[in-house]
């Protein structure tokens, strides 16, 4: 979700100097799946422990949290909680997607060809609740804030980011601003090559910025209509859209009709392409679920911990970890000498 109006938005690029000294609240399950479609073997594997149990996840998060803290960047991760009913039929179709990437992976194991085991391979990402659960147990022995939203984390991390809690939310998706995120990150802590979606090929991502309030303006519209004008492109709760109105036709038709949504969706036909109304999916993104009382709080992290969950049971060096736990400790040092406030407290 998020791509079709990503193309109207005002999107400015920035580098990692422009965050620091900053907090930014995680969408959790996008990073997990982002480190589970990119952090893999040769042949497209999932990295794993002695035991056979995927370990990339894990990697990917180490890493982040060192190199993201080293830019003295704040870090707070909202976890996914129960998701909505409208967005079923989503994760029905994603399942189904990955299950026949997994036949067409198999058929190219069997010809030993790894160009196309890694191609489909990516597109098997399974994030489980032992995966999820050990990535919040990384997380909070950072020290780092974990929470878990009632429904969908975007919504709650876009909460957090209104409130001024922290900076931005650092996701992929442009759709949290249906949920009045201030600001999105994306690409966070990625500058440099990204393989392009379903491609072989590599392209230059940096770090980029989306700011509400600007967007807003430029496309001459509120937030409801905002919301309705991605209802018309296609939002995790209605796939893809109403057919053959694309982003620009969208706007067109959403400032002609203004807050008259009635007749805006009557004209767009939405009752022949959804068998449930406008107004469920309009009010849901409305009214998701949050959890108002929220706490961030930061801590020292926790060595032991780390040590244990990554080297003992997950089998990781433990040079390379001391090495990341030695730099993630000096930036709390370095923190405290420039005065920056108390980086874990």
């Amino acid at each position: 979700m998020g791509v079709a109006l990503t193309e109207l938005l005002l999107i400015k690029e920035i580098d990692l100097e422009f965050l620091r000294d900053k907090t930014l609240v995680v969408d959790a399950p996008m990073w997990l799946y982002q480190f589970l479609s990119s952090i893999r073997q040769r042949d497209g594997s999932l990295l794993t422990d002695s035991k056979g149990k995927v370990t990339s996840h894990l990697m990917g998060l180490m890493s982040r949290i060192s190199n993201l803290a080293q830019q003295n960047i704040k870090l707070a991760f909202v976890f996914d909680g129960e998701p909505p009913k409208l967005k079923r039929l989503t994760l029905e179709k994603r399942k189904e997607i990955k299950l026949e990437a997994e036949k067409k992976f198999e058929k190219a194991k069997e010809k030993a060809d790894e160009e196309l085991m890694k191609k489909y391979a990516a597109r098997t990402s399974r994030l489980t609740k032992e995966m999820i659960e050990e990535a919040q147990k990384l997380v909070e022995a950072f020290g780092l804030p974990v929470i878990e939203a009632p429904s969908e984390a975007e919504a709650q991390a876009s909460l957090i980011v209104k409130n001024n809690d922290a900076f931005a939310i650092a996701t992929n998706d442009a759709d949290a601003l249906l949920f009045e995120a201030t600001r999105i990150s994306r690409n966070v802590n990625m500058a440099g090559k990204k393989k392009k979606m379903n491609k072989l090929s590599f392209e230059t991502v940096n770090p980029d910025m989306i700011v509400l309030e600007d967007n807003l303006k430029h496309l001459g519209i509120n937030q409801e209509q905002l919301i309705a004008l991605a209802m018309l492109i296609g939002t995790d709760y209605n796939i893809g859209g109403v057919k053959g109105i694309g982003p620009k036709t969208a706007l067109k038709m959403v400032n002609q009709f203004e807050n008259n949504f009635d007749a805006l969706f009557k004209e767009a036909k939405w009752d022949e392409h959804f068998e449930f109304s406008w107004e469920e999916v309009f009010d849901l993104i409305k009214n998701i679920p949050v959890d108002k009382n929220y706490e961030l709080k930061w801590k020292e992290p926790d060595e032991d911990k780390i040590m244990k969950l990554l080297v003992d049971d997950h089998d990781f060096s433990e040079e390379r970890v001391k090495s990341q736990l030695e730099a993630f400790g000096k930036t709390k040092q370095k923190g405290s000498q420039k005065g920056l406030g108390e980086f874990f407290g």
